[in-house]
């Protein structure tokens, strides 16, 4: 019995794009640039999240083989950019922190290749087109997974060093709060006291 979807699983794993995810450290002053080759007409998908470092924003540009730019943005702190490979060739994405006068950035990114489109077949059947498609969708619930992991990661180090601002703001006000009150203890004493001249 499970001797026939053995074909069915391998075409499914087959079928299971290519991705890449990775943490980089891009230092002041500086560009990192990966490239990838890939078939013309081949989707592409660039994810990436600025998980440390200054403002959290960095310059991204995505180059084609011929030169001419994909698209490039400016101080961006997250983004989801996904296209088509109009030619075939090295495609170049690129990371800055030039504008950046010291702080390094910590970047989480990947680059989701799909697969070259292929001639149809006469014996291509559309359960192979849904394994496809559920691969695809499997493809962008982890991508989605490892977004949201770097959000959480990202938030629950701002919520940590708000929490520990305000426990020495409240330890501050306290000692304040005690200060004073020694304070007022201590003139209304003076007020009450009798002195005596002799």
């Amino acid at each position: 019995m499970w001797t026939k979807f053995i074909p069915l699983f391998a075409l499914f794993s087959i079928s299971v794009p290519q991705i890449s995810a990775y943490f980089i450290t891009v230092d002041a002053h500086a560009e990192e640039c990966f490239f990838d080759k890939v078939e013309a007409g081949t989707k592409m998908g660039l994810t990436f999240e600025i998980a440390e470092g200054g403002f959290l924003d960095i310059d991204v540009r995505i180059v084609g083989p011929d030169g001419k730019t994909i698209h490039q943005g400016e101080r961006e702190t997250s983004g989801k950019y996904t296209f088509a490979a109009h030619t075939q060739g090295v495609y170049t994405y690129c990371f800055s922190n030039k504008m950046s006068t010291m702080t390094p950035k910590v970047v989480m990114f990947n680059m989701a290749i799909g697969e070259p489109p292929k001639v149809e077949k006469e014996g291509e059947t559309t359960l192979e087109d849904m394994i496809r498609e559920l691969s695809a969708a499997l493809t962008g619930v982890k991508q989605e997974q490892e977004y949201m992991q770097i959000r959480d990661r990202i938030h629950r180090s701002i919520n940590e060093n708000t929490n520990s601002r305000v426990v020495l703001w409240s330890f501050f006000e306290a000692l304040i709060l005690v200060a004073m009150t020694v304070g007022q203890v201590y003139y209304l004493k003076r007020f009450f006291e009798v002195r005596r001249v002799v």
